[in-house]
Protein backbone atom coordinates (compact mmCIF):
# COMPACT_ATOMS: atom_id res chain seq x y z
CA UNK A 1 0.00 0.00 0.00
CA UNK A 2 2.70 2.33 0.97
CA UNK A 3 4.41 1.34 -2.49
CA UNK A 4 1.78 2.56 -4.30
CA UNK A 5 1.24 5.74 -2.72
CA UNK A 6 5.11 6.45 -3.23
CA UNK A 7 5.06 5.62 -6.74
CA UNK A 8 2.17 8.09 -6.93
CA UNK A 9 3.13 10.82 -5.47
CA UNK A 10 6.42 10.40 -7.36
CA UNK A 11 4.40 10.28 -10.82
CA UNK A 12 2.64 13.29 -9.57
CA UNK A 13 6.29 15.50 -8.93
CA UNK A 14 7.27 15.09 -12.18
CA UNK A 15 4.15 15.73 -13.90
CA UNK A 16 4.24 19.08 -11.79
CA UNK A 17 7.60 19.67 -13.28
CA UNK A 18 7.05 18.75 -16.64
CA UNK A 19 4.12 21.25 -16.20
CA UNK A 20 6.23 24.02 -15.22
CA UNK A 21 8.33 23.76 -18.25
CA UNK A 22 4.99 24.58 -20.14
CA UNK A 23 4.22 21.20 -21.96
CA UNK A 24 1.88 19.56 -19.71
CA UNK A 25 -0.98 20.72 -17.37
CA UNK A 26 -2.40 18.66 -14.68
CA UNK A 27 -6.12 17.77 -14.68
CA UNK A 28 -8.88 15.57 -11.81
CA UNK A 29 -10.69 13.47 -13.52
CA UNK A 30 -13.51 10.75 -12.70
CA UNK A 31 -11.56 8.72 -10.04
CA UNK A 32 -8.82 11.33 -8.61
CA UNK A 33 -7.08 9.76 -12.13
CA UNK A 34 -4.20 12.04 -13.55
CA UNK A 35 -4.43 13.03 -16.70
CA UNK A 36 -2.26 14.76 -18.97
CA UNK A 37 -3.34 17.21 -21.70
CA UNK A 38 -1.33 19.51 -23.74
CA UNK A 39 -1.27 23.48 -22.74
CA UNK A 40 -2.60 25.49 -26.09
CA UNK A 41 -0.87 28.79 -26.56
CA UNK A 42 -3.14 31.81 -27.57
CA UNK A 43 -2.43 33.60 -30.59
CA UNK A 44 -1.75 37.55 -29.36
CA UNK A 45 -2.51 40.10 -31.41
CA UNK A 46 0.00 42.31 -33.19
CA UNK A 47 0.98 45.56 -32.40
CA UNK A 48 2.67 46.49 -35.87
CA UNK A 49 0.61 45.73 -38.28
CA UNK A 50 2.24 45.38 -41.59
CA UNK A 51 0.89 46.47 -45.17
CA UNK A 52 -0.85 43.08 -46.02
CA UNK A 53 -2.77 43.58 -42.67
CA UNK A 54 -3.81 46.79 -43.16
CA UNK A 55 -4.75 46.05 -46.64
CA UNK A 56 -7.03 42.88 -45.21
CA UNK A 57 -8.59 45.96 -42.87
CA UNK A 58 -9.12 48.11 -45.33
CA UNK A 59 -11.33 45.53 -47.11
CA UNK A 60 -12.98 44.47 -44.24
CA UNK A 61 -13.85 48.24 -43.37
CA UNK A 62 -15.08 48.88 -46.88
CA UNK A 63 -17.11 45.53 -47.65
CA UNK A 64 -19.45 47.32 -43.96
CA UNK A 65 -20.35 50.86 -46.25
CA UNK A 66 -22.89 50.64 -48.46
CA UNK A 67 -23.32 53.87 -50.05
CA UNK A 68 -20.62 54.22 -52.83
CA UNK A 69 -19.94 57.92 -51.62
CA UNK A 70 -19.00 56.32 -48.24
CA UNK A 71 -16.31 53.65 -49.91
CA UNK A 72 -14.57 56.79 -52.07
CA UNK A 73 -14.18 59.01 -49.11
CA UNK A 74 -13.30 55.93 -46.79
CA UNK A 75 -10.65 54.44 -49.74
CA UNK A 76 -9.15 57.96 -50.26
CA UNK A 77 -8.97 58.21 -46.34
CA UNK A 78 -7.54 54.92 -45.36
CA UNK A 79 -4.79 54.87 -48.56
CA UNK A 80 -3.61 58.32 -47.37
CA UNK A 81 -3.51 57.15 -43.94
CA UNK A 82 -1.53 53.56 -44.73
CA UNK A 83 0.90 56.33 -47.18
CA UNK A 84 1.64 58.16 -44.27
CA UNK A 85 2.09 54.83 -41.78
CA UNK A 86 4.57 53.05 -43.88
CA UNK A 87 6.61 55.57 -45.13
CA UNK A 88 8.80 55.55 -42.19
CA UNK A 89 8.82 52.37 -39.37
CA UNK A 90 6.39 52.63 -36.63
CA UNK A 91 6.50 51.04 -33.16
CA UNK A 92 2.81 49.90 -33.39
CA UNK A 93 -0.50 50.93 -34.61
CA UNK A 94 -2.04 52.93 -31.16
CA UNK A 95 -2.65 56.16 -29.67
CA UNK A 96 0.18 57.87 -30.49
CA UNK A 97 0.92 57.30 -33.84
CA UNK A 98 -2.80 58.66 -34.23
CA UNK A 99 -1.90 61.75 -32.98
CA UNK A 100 0.83 62.22 -34.80
CA UNK A 101 -1.28 61.42 -37.94
CA UNK A 102 -3.57 63.86 -36.65
CA UNK A 103 -1.18 66.84 -36.42
CA UNK A 104 0.64 65.99 -39.46
CA UNK A 105 -3.16 66.12 -41.18
CA UNK A 106 -3.23 70.09 -39.21
CA UNK A 107 0.07 70.66 -40.71
CA UNK A 108 -1.57 70.56 -44.04
CA UNK A 109 -3.84 73.11 -43.29
CA UNK A 110 -6.78 70.67 -44.20
CA UNK A 111 -10.38 71.91 -42.75
CA UNK A 112 -11.76 70.13 -39.34
CA UNK A 113 -14.55 68.33 -41.43
CA UNK A 114 -11.70 66.57 -43.24
CA UNK A 115 -9.53 65.88 -40.96
CA UNK A 116 -12.62 64.68 -38.31
CA UNK A 117 -13.52 62.31 -41.82
CA UNK A 118 -9.61 61.24 -42.23
CA UNK A 119 -9.77 60.00 -38.40
CA UNK A 120 -13.16 58.53 -38.53
CA UNK A 121 -11.79 55.97 -41.00
CA UNK A 122 -8.98 55.21 -39.15
CA UNK A 123 -11.30 54.68 -36.55
CA UNK A 124 -13.04 52.41 -38.19
CA UNK A 125 -9.65 50.78 -39.62
CA UNK A 126 -8.48 49.93 -35.91
CA UNK A 127 -12.13 48.57 -35.26
CA UNK A 128 -12.15 46.31 -38.27
CA UNK A 129 -8.59 45.21 -37.29
CA UNK A 130 -9.50 44.14 -33.84
CA UNK A 131 -12.34 42.42 -34.71
CA UNK A 132 -9.80 40.06 -37.05
CA UNK A 133 -7.40 39.86 -34.02
CA UNK A 134 -5.04 41.72 -35.69
CA UNK A 135 -5.02 44.62 -33.56
CA UNK A 136 -5.34 44.23 -29.33
CA UNK A 137 -8.89 46.00 -28.24
CA UNK A 138 -6.73 47.80 -25.79
CA UNK A 139 -4.80 49.73 -28.17
CA UNK A 140 -8.14 49.74 -30.75
CA UNK A 141 -10.05 51.36 -27.69
CA UNK A 142 -6.72 54.16 -27.24
CA UNK A 143 -7.25 54.99 -30.83
CA UNK A 144 -11.22 55.50 -30.37
CA UNK A 145 -10.02 57.90 -27.48
CA UNK A 146 -8.54 60.17 -30.38
CA UNK A 147 -10.32 63.53 -30.21
CA UNK A 148 -10.82 65.06 -33.73
CA UNK A 149 -10.28 68.82 -35.14
CA UNK A 150 -12.92 71.33 -33.18
CA UNK A 151 -15.05 73.40 -35.70
CA UNK A 152 -14.92 76.82 -34.82
CA UNK A 153 -17.51 79.00 -36.83
CA UNK A 154 -19.42 78.08 -39.49
CA UNK A 155 -17.74 78.40 -42.94
CA UNK A 156 -20.92 80.58 -45.22
CA UNK A 157 -22.48 78.68 -48.58
CA UNK A 158 -23.32 80.26 -51.80
CA UNK A 159 -27.35 80.97 -52.28
CA UNK A 160 -28.38 82.74 -55.38
CA UNK A 161 -30.92 85.46 -55.19
CA UNK A 162 -35.24 84.18 -57.04
CA UNK A 163 -34.13 86.74 -59.47
CA UNK A 164 -30.18 85.13 -60.40
CA UNK A 165 -31.71 81.39 -59.88
CA UNK A 166 -34.67 82.52 -63.11
CA UNK A 167 -31.54 84.13 -65.03
CA UNK A 168 -29.93 80.61 -64.54
CA UNK A 169 -32.76 78.54 -65.08
CA UNK A 170 -33.42 80.43 -68.56
CA UNK A 171 -29.43 80.84 -69.32
CA UNK A 172 -29.58 77.53 -71.70
CA UNK A 173 -31.21 77.78 -75.78
CA UNK A 174 -34.02 75.35 -76.08
CA UNK A 175 -33.67 75.73 -79.25
CA UNK A 176 -31.34 73.35 -79.28
CA UNK A 177 -31.27 69.35 -78.19
CA UNK A 178 -28.75 69.72 -75.18
CA UNK A 179 -30.20 72.93 -74.13
CA UNK A 180 -33.21 71.53 -73.82
CA UNK A 181 -31.69 68.48 -71.82
CA UNK A 182 -29.38 71.59 -69.72
CA UNK A 183 -32.95 73.25 -68.73
CA UNK A 184 -34.22 70.24 -67.43
CA UNK A 185 -31.56 69.72 -65.07
CA UNK A 186 -31.18 73.28 -63.42
CA UNK A 187 -34.63 73.03 -62.81
CA UNK A 188 -34.80 69.95 -61.16
CA UNK A 189 -31.44 71.36 -58.99
CA UNK A 190 -33.02 74.72 -58.60
CA UNK A 191 -36.45 73.43 -58.06
CA UNK A 192 -36.40 70.44 -56.03
CA UNK A 193 -33.41 70.48 -54.28
CA UNK A 194 -31.49 67.47 -55.45
CA UNK A 195 -28.26 66.08 -54.89
CA UNK A 196 -26.16 65.45 -58.40
CA UNK A 197 -25.60 61.71 -57.28
CA UNK A 198 -29.48 61.55 -57.08
CA UNK A 199 -29.90 63.53 -60.39
CA UNK A 200 -28.08 61.23 -62.38
CA UNK A 201 -29.70 58.23 -61.31
CA UNK A 202 -32.94 59.67 -61.43
CA UNK A 203 -35.56 57.33 -63.88
CA UNK A 204 -38.44 58.62 -66.01
CA UNK A 205 -40.64 55.84 -64.15
CA UNK A 206 -39.51 57.76 -61.03
CA UNK A 207 -41.78 60.92 -61.48
CA UNK A 208 -45.52 59.58 -60.53
CA UNK A 209 -48.62 61.44 -59.94
CA UNK A 210 -49.72 61.99 -56.28
CA UNK A 211 -52.04 63.98 -54.19
CA UNK A 212 -52.97 65.77 -58.19
CA UNK A 213 -49.64 66.64 -58.48
CA UNK A 214 -45.90 65.01 -59.81
CA UNK A 215 -43.70 63.67 -57.24
CA UNK A 216 -40.61 61.88 -57.41
CA UNK A 217 -41.52 59.21 -55.47
CA UNK A 218 -39.41 57.19 -53.07
CA UNK A 219 -36.03 58.91 -54.03
CA UNK A 220 -32.70 56.55 -52.38
CA UNK A 221 -30.71 59.17 -51.23
CA UNK A 222 -28.07 59.66 -49.10
CA UNK A 223 -27.26 57.33 -46.34
CA UNK A 224 -29.74 54.86 -47.36
CA UNK A 225 -32.62 57.43 -46.47
CA UNK A 226 -36.10 57.32 -48.61
CA UNK A 227 -38.15 60.72 -49.27
CA UNK A 228 -40.76 61.95 -51.67
CA UNK A 229 -40.03 64.80 -53.24
CA UNK A 230 -42.73 67.82 -54.92
CA UNK A 231 -41.81 68.45 -58.50
CA UNK A 232 -42.97 72.35 -59.69
CA UNK A 233 -45.38 72.49 -62.80
CA UNK A 234 -42.72 75.08 -64.03
CA UNK A 235 -39.66 71.77 -63.57
CA UNK A 236 -42.48 68.83 -64.47
CA UNK A 237 -42.65 71.65 -68.25
CA UNK A 238 -38.87 71.40 -68.54
CA UNK A 239 -38.39 68.09 -67.98
CA UNK A 240 -41.51 66.97 -70.73
CA UNK A 241 -40.04 69.34 -73.38
CA UNK A 242 -36.65 67.39 -73.17
CA UNK A 243 -38.49 63.40 -72.83
CA UNK A 244 -40.00 64.17 -75.69
CA UNK A 245 -37.80 65.66 -78.00
CA UNK A 246 -34.98 63.34 -77.05
CA UNK A 247 -37.55 60.17 -76.90
CA UNK A 248 -36.65 59.40 -73.64
CA UNK A 249 -39.70 56.19 -72.48
CA UNK A 250 -38.27 54.80 -70.03
CA UNK A 251 -34.88 54.31 -68.28
CA UNK A 252 -32.74 57.32 -67.01
CA UNK A 253 -33.98 60.39 -67.26
CA UNK A 254 -31.18 62.34 -69.04
CA UNK A 255 -28.99 60.56 -71.37
CA UNK A 256 -25.64 62.16 -73.28
CA UNK A 257 -25.91 64.74 -76.28
CA UNK A 258 -23.32 65.11 -78.99
CA UNK A 259 -22.07 67.90 -81.04
CA UNK A 260 -24.63 67.33 -83.58
CA UNK A 261 -27.42 66.94 -81.24
CA UNK A 262 -27.73 63.30 -81.01
CA UNK A 263 -28.60 61.77 -78.20
CA UNK A 264 -26.90 58.39 -77.39
CA UNK A 265 -25.92 56.34 -74.34
CA UNK A 266 -28.18 55.01 -71.34
CA UNK A 267 -26.89 57.97 -68.54
CA UNK A 268 -24.88 60.81 -67.37
CA UNK A 269 -22.35 60.88 -64.63
CA UNK A 270 -22.03 63.59 -62.06
CA UNK A 271 -19.41 65.42 -63.98
CA UNK A 272 -21.28 66.47 -66.51
CA UNK A 273 -24.08 67.83 -63.99
CA UNK A 274 -21.46 69.60 -62.28
CA UNK A 275 -20.06 70.54 -65.98
CA UNK A 276 -23.81 72.28 -67.03
CA UNK A 277 -24.21 74.05 -63.70
CA UNK A 278 -20.29 75.24 -64.21
CA UNK A 279 -21.20 76.12 -68.33
CA UNK A 280 -24.17 78.34 -67.68
CA UNK A 281 -23.14 79.92 -64.22
CA UNK A 282 -20.06 81.38 -66.38
CA UNK A 283 -22.30 82.51 -69.11
CA UNK A 284 -24.75 84.32 -66.55
CA UNK A 285 -22.44 85.99 -64.84
CA UNK A 286 -22.81 84.20 -61.37
CA UNK A 287 -19.41 83.82 -60.69
CA UNK A 288 -17.88 80.14 -59.12
CA UNK A 289 -21.12 77.81 -59.20
CA UNK A 290 -21.58 73.78 -57.88
CA UNK A 291 -24.49 71.99 -57.62
CA UNK A 292 -24.66 72.01 -54.13
CA UNK A 293 -25.14 75.46 -54.12
CA UNK A 294 -28.33 74.91 -56.14
CA UNK A 295 -29.72 72.92 -53.13
CA UNK A 296 -28.78 75.75 -50.55
CA UNK A 297 -30.61 78.04 -53.06
CA UNK A 298 -33.75 75.99 -53.96
CA UNK A 299 -33.98 75.44 -49.25
CA UNK A 300 -33.14 79.65 -49.22
CA UNK A 301 -36.01 80.21 -51.42
CA UNK A 302 -38.48 77.99 -49.87
CA UNK A 303 -37.54 79.52 -46.57
CA UNK A 304 -37.89 82.97 -47.93
CA UNK A 305 -41.34 82.01 -49.10
CA UNK A 306 -42.42 81.27 -46.01
CA UNK A 307 -42.00 77.42 -46.13
CA UNK A 308 -42.24 75.60 -42.92
CA UNK A 309 -38.57 74.16 -41.81
CA UNK A 310 -40.22 70.82 -41.08
CA UNK A 311 -41.44 70.48 -44.39
CA UNK A 312 -37.94 71.66 -46.04
CA UNK A 313 -36.83 69.47 -43.83
CA UNK A 314 -38.63 66.53 -45.59
CA UNK A 315 -38.07 68.13 -49.17
CA UNK A 316 -33.89 67.73 -48.73
CA UNK A 317 -34.07 64.59 -46.86
CA UNK A 318 -32.57 65.39 -43.93
CA UNK A 319 -32.38 63.64 -40.58
CA UNK A 320 -31.41 66.49 -38.17
CA UNK A 321 -33.08 69.77 -38.55
CA UNK A 322 -29.55 71.84 -37.90
CA UNK A 323 -28.36 70.71 -40.71
CA UNK A 324 -31.34 72.03 -42.80
CA UNK A 325 -30.89 75.53 -40.79
CA UNK A 326 -27.46 75.84 -42.10
CA UNK A 327 -28.09 75.18 -45.66
CA UNK A 328 -30.85 78.09 -44.95
CA UNK A 329 -28.28 80.22 -44.03
CA UNK A 330 -30.95 82.39 -41.87
CA UNK A 331 -29.15 82.56 -38.60
CA UNK A 332 -26.77 85.49 -40.09
CA UNK A 333 -27.87 88.22 -42.39
CA UNK A 334 -25.70 89.68 -44.79
CA UNK A 335 -28.13 91.71 -46.99
CA UNK A 336 -29.68 93.58 -44.13
CA UNK A 337 -26.48 93.42 -42.00
CA UNK A 338 -26.59 94.98 -38.67
CA UNK A 339 -23.16 97.06 -38.99
CA UNK A 340 -24.89 99.07 -41.72
CA UNK A 341 -26.41 101.51 -39.99
CA UNK A 342 -24.56 102.37 -36.50
CA UNK A 343 -24.88 105.87 -36.22
CA UNK A 344 -21.49 107.03 -37.34
CA UNK A 345 -21.98 107.05 -41.48
CA UNK A 346 -20.59 109.95 -43.30
CA UNK A 347 -23.27 112.10 -44.88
Amino acid sequence: MSFCLDQRTSRERRFRQTAQNGRYILTSGPGDRLRMSRNKTKRTPKRVLRLPDLDFAKSAVLNTLRSPESKRSYRFAIDDFVAWYCSEPRLSFNKTVVLRYRLELESRRLSSSTINLRLAAVRRLAYEAADTGLLSPELAAGIRRVKGAKRIGVRSGNWLSAEQAKLLVQAPNVGTMRGKRDRAIISILVGCGLRRSELAELKLADLQRRDERWVILDLYGKGGHIRTVPVPDWVKAAVDCWTAAANVTEGLLFRCVNRTGDVWGNGITEKVIWCVVKEFASKASLGTLAPHDLRRTCARLCHVAGGELEQIQFLLGHVSVQTTERYLGCKQKLRVAVNDHIGIEPD
